[in-house]
């Protein structure tokens, strides 16, 4: 970022820290021997989205991140807060079923087809060692084993789902930590511009500040973890004791849990239902009734399941498959719900206040929702299937093997994943085609765009292909939307199927003809391999994440959108980087302005550090914010986040922004397939806003290459440089040397009003601290850094 191997780090840690050149390290203490250029600062934060081996981990959360977007991509609406609540709580809901799903299916492997089915079936038992402890003897006519009984079996195995309730609260607890708990840029909300309404909510005070919301959440979805493994051990005991000759007392105890386990669910959804995020201010209340108490009184209650469970219960023999099969189907069937509700509301709020180029029309909250339920499917289901198939040896699950398997619903949805490619790949072919099209159309117009060149049909072709295929970024809702619908219209599928024949799909065409229950035996076991298959993939990379710093980067890519916003809706959901990144950008800004309003500062992203830029920028005082100009390049903050977010990075957001700044530009490129145009001007320009000459914020299309041929300047051929390498154009130079004399010239501010924190005296040799003038510079690079410099005598 800042060009040179010497640098040194001037504040910060070692997640994330300003860094300068090493010349540069003390520029405040001689400000005449750099008057000629700015200094510049390089924000690195890359060790915040892929720094260790522990972010591998991250990819099994990868269902409850993509259900926290689905909060994030709601449409815009004015004042309909009423609307919006019920948007956030639905979203909410939704991300608890999927805590109650990942459990549920822990509780799948470890209970059931561990120590149900396999321990409790001699044949199973005895090919592994293992479990023979558990094994009831059987033929043998010896006495069973204390661990025999199929209660004790079960409340040892109990552990297991209860270990990954309390993994997923300490990852929760420990990056909060680190991430969530950093203190914002505290200020003062002004009293003519109310903090809830007519502001862009990225400027609110309280927006990266979520400690209270996600303490909330997170004691509420430990608890529902817990709840669930203590379900599913009263179901198995009080259904044995609930028959004939069971035990009285212990029917009445099973009673008792049953009501502990409906007041502990109603207390859970009182706590996700009952508030949701407060921006207008940072909030630093804490609930410690609901934090504190609601987690342990629920692993109260799985301790009171423990011990109900491996109560002496002689003759008590383990067959076929727990109770609560049908739980997978009762979850299926609500988030379809959930899902259909959000997209409902998705629809009415867009109707309402219509936003331009708004993914989806108001439909990108239901389709992310479906994607997060499939992902979540695909774990659960991934795990289930696998287990299955290694317990039961050569033979198939629920057929004529030693286990009954997995539920049937999960046999279903595995049956569809088969259907569902096939659709996926007939996309990717049409979208092949509309690339190869697209090239043939635009291969003239590329010749055309380099007049003085010899034309080359290859190399126009080769230019045309990089157009056309950055071009298919802007199909991409409407390819999410196709798939969400279709997982959508086959989860249905799967749940009328289990609901209407009980069996799974093979067994329920017996009697049809042979082309039909061919295709059912087919996509059955198809679709158990590639569920399995796709399960031990998401491991293999995590393991390779976890060992090779390259694709730990390329993991790191992927937290880049999806851990930018906070954790609205999932607390178990990778944590937010930005909670830390944008406080950090915001502080050194504002400290830095504050007791020189004659110092200027222009701040320049590429990619991701374009949005992170402009996140600090909207937390700053608007007086500040007259201090500095803003660059951008390879900008995804209209294309993706103005589409899919539209209410925080709408047109009239975005003209907010530009129209607080001193000056705005954007550069981008027809061949980058993330950047783009930020076109606030289609919004209106509030006032004051910025000079006459910083009206237009976009400067592009680039040329890209720089060069078509040969000259005498390019010897070589020139690379399509696409997302990357913006600054070997030489519109990046002339935009900043513009945007820094642009600053120079400007009158000193009045001072921002951001309370003043005490700074240490620097002594220079002379013993005499001098008082630093305008000038710095400061980059946010694509996803992995952020850099800033200015103009004048001396350096910030």
């Amino acid at each position: 970022m800042l060009g040179d191997p010497r640098t040194v780090r001037v504040t910060g840690d070692s997640t994330a820290a300003v860094h300068r050149r090493a010349e540069d390290k003390d520029a405040e203490l001689h400000p005449r021997d750099h008057a000629a250029e700015p200094v510049q600062e390089a924000y690195c934060w890359s060790n915040l989205t892929s720094g260790n081996g522990a972010r591998a981990l991250w990819l099994i959360l990868l269902p409850f991140m993509v259900a926290n977007l689905a909060h994030w991509t709601r449409p815009a609406a004015d004042g309909h807060r009423t609307t919006v609540r019920l948007h956030g709580l639905l979203v909410r809901l939704l991300a608890l079923s999927l805590t109650v799903l990942m459990v549920a299916a822990a509780c799948e492997v470890a209970l059931d087809l561990v120590a149900w089915q396999c321990a409790g079936s001699t044949a199973c038992a005895g090919d592994r060692g293992w479990l023979a402890f558990m094994a009831p003897s059987g033929d043998a006519g010896g006495p069973d084993g204390w661990w025999s009984q199929p209660g004790r079996r079960l409340a040892l195995a109990a552990v297991l789902p209860a270990a990954v309730t309390g993994l997923l609260w300490w990852l929760s607890h420990r990056t909060w930590s680190a991430y969530e708990s950093q203190q914002p840029l505290r200020r003062t909300v002004p009293e003519d511009h109310p903090a809830a309404d007519g502001r862009p909510p990225l400027s609110l005070p309280g927006f990266w500040y979520g400690r209270r919301l996600v303490l909330r959440l997170r004691a509420a979805h430990t608890a529902a973890g817990f709840l669930t493994v203590a379900a599913a051990l009263t179901a198995a005991a009080t259904r044995h004791d609930r028959k004939p000759g069971g035990s009285t007392a212990l029917d009445v105890c099973g009673w008792l849990l049953e009501g502990l386990l409906l007041a502990g669910a109603g207390c859970v959804l009182y706590v996700v239902s009952r508030r949701g995020r407060k921006e207008s201010e940072p909030d630093d209340h804490v609930d410690h009734l609901a934090v504190r108490a609601l987690p342990g009184a629920s692993l109260v209650v799985l301790l009171l399941a423990v011990v109900h469970s491996g109560w002496n219960r002689p003759g008590w023999r383990s067959g076929g498959s727990l109770p609560g099969d049908e739980t997978f189907g009762v979850l299926a069937v609500l988030q379809g719900a959930l899902v259909v509700a959000l997209g409902l509301l998705g629809l009415r709020l867009h109707r309402r206040t219509r936003v331009p180029r708004t993914a989806l029309a108001g439909l990108a909250s239901a389709a992310v929702a479906m994607l997060a339920c499939a992902l979540g499917g695909l774990l659960s289901g991934g795990v289930s299937q696998r287990v299955a198939d290694w317990l039961d040896g050569p033979g198939t699950p629920g057929e004529g093997g030693g286990l009954t398997g997995p539920p049937t619903i999960l046999t279903w949805q595995a049956s569809i994943i088969p259907v569902l490619l096939l659709f996926v790949a007939l996309l990717a072919c049409w979208f092949a085609v509309r690339v190869w099209r697209d090239t043939r159309r635009l291969t003239d117009e590329v010749t055309a765009g380099y007049p003085d060149c010899v034309p080359d049909a290859t190399r126009s072709r080769t230019i045309a292909s990089a157009v056309a295929r950055a071009g298919i970024t802007d199909e991409a809702p409407w390819l999410v939307a196709t798939v969400a619908a279709t997982t959508l219209v086959l989860g249905g599928v799967a749940v009328l199927g289990t609901l209407w024949t009980g069996q799974v799909p093979g067994e329920a065409t017996n009697g049809a003809p042979a082309v039909v229950a061919g295709f059912a035996d087919t996509v059955q076991a198809l679709g158990s391999w590639l569920i399995g298959l796709g399960f031990v993939l998401l491991l293999t990379w995590s393991r390779r994440a976890y060992k090779d710093a390259s694709a730990r980067r390329t993991v790191g890519i992927l937290w880049d959108v999806g851990t930018f916003w906070p954790r609205s809706a999932h607390p178990f959901a990778p944590p937010c980087y930005a909670e830390r990144a944008v406080p950090d950008l915001a502080w050194r800004m504002a400290l830095w302005t504050d007791r020189h309003p004659e110092r200027r500062l222009v701040i320049s992203g590429h990619s991701q550090g374009s949005v992170l830029s402009a996140a600090a920028v909207w937390q700053l005082d608007p007086a500040t914010r007259r201090q500095i100009a803003l660059l951008t390049y390879g900008s995804p903050l209209e294309r993706l986040y103005g589409r899919w977010f539209p209410a925080y990075f709408g047109p009239r957001q975005l003209a907010a922004l530009h129209g607080g700044l001193e000056c705005w530009r954007n550069l981008w490129r027809l061949t980058d397939p993330i950047g783009g145009p930020v076109r606030p001007e289609k919004a209106g320009t509030p006032e004051p806003g910025p000079p006459e000459e910083c009206r237009g914020v976009d400067r592009g299309p680039l040329l890209d290459p720089l060069a078509y041929g040969r000259t005498r300047e390019q010897p070589l051929p020139e690379p399509i440089l696409g997302h990357g390498d913006y600054q070997a154009d030489p519109a990046f130079a002339e935009e900043r040397a513009g945007l820094l004399a642009r600053l120079r010239k400007r009158s000193p501010a009045r001072h921002s009003g951001i309370p003043r924190q005490p700074e240490p005296e620097r002594q220079t040799a002379a013993g005499t601290r001098p008082e630093p003038g305008p000038g710095a510079e400061q980059r946010t690079g694509g996803g992995r850094s952020a850099h800033a410099a200015g103009p004048g005598r001396s350096p910030g």
